[in-house]
């Protein structure tokens, strides 16, 4: 058994927020989230349930709803969307509780046209640990340095992203952002001194090519 998964963490927008994006929609049909949103707990069956009692009691309609097991997986939502046709051709809107992925997942598999809203902020990947707890670990920068820091990243466990060891404000192990936290380099540090490799800290790393973090990536695998 895994003793961790990575997810796309989300909050559930404010209900008066959600209300205000709907307001020129009276049909409303929900899109959910059976693996992120759901962990979540922002937009699994619970979470939609509510969401249409909410809805119908500011007068709006549900015609139907969704939860495939991952909207921001074309095909999925395709199968999930084709099954309610009936009900999506009711509505006016779609409300999706699922992360960003999930939402324009939605709206670029949707053939009839419809305006399609979120639910949900999405606010970052993480690892859910075996207690159920979420940690946000990699920064999706676009040039790893795991196999320099003994596989922690200072880009996001540093509050300044650091690459060649602590700052000055570092004290007593801890970060001077946040006196709660461990210092991401004397984690390095320590992990290693444990693995016989501290000589590696003796190289310095040039500062990161930042054009690979540009926005958007794209991944071509079809050709």
């Amino acid at each position: 058994m895994l003793k961790s998964q990575h997810m796309i963490i989300t909050e559930q927008k404010p209900l008066q927020e959600i209300i205000e994006s709907l307001k020129e929609y009276r049909k409303i049909f929900l899109a959910g989230c059976g693996e992120c949103a759901a962990t979540c707990k922002t937009g699994g069956e619970p979470e939609l349930l509510k969401m249409k009692a909410e809805l119908e009691g500011q007068g709006k309609v549900v015609v139907g709803m969704c939860i495939p097991d991952a909207p921001c997986v074309a095909s999925q939502i395709k199968t999930e969307l084709a099954k309610n046709t009936a009900a999506l051709k009711e509505a006016e809107a779609v409300l999706v509780l699922a992360c960003g992925l999930g939402a324009q997942s939605v709206k670029d598999n949707d053939r009839i046209g419809l305006v399609v809203l979120p639910a949900c902020n999405t606010l970052c990947g993480a690892v859910l640990d075996a207690k159920g707890d979420f940690y946000e670990k990699c920064s999706m920068c676009g040039e790893c340095v795991l196999d320099i820091t003994a596989g922690i990243c200072p880009i996001t466990l540093c509050a300044k992203g650091l690459l060649n060891g602590p700052c000055g404000g570092m004290n007593q192990g801890k970060c001077e952002v946040d006196k709660d936290r461990d210092c991401a380099w004397v984690l390095i540090y320590k992990e290693l001194e444990k693995k016989g490799k501290l000589k590696d800290l003796r190289k310095i790393q040039e500062a990161k090519d930042f054009k690979k973090a540009n926005k958007p990536h794209k991944v071509i695998m079809s050709k």
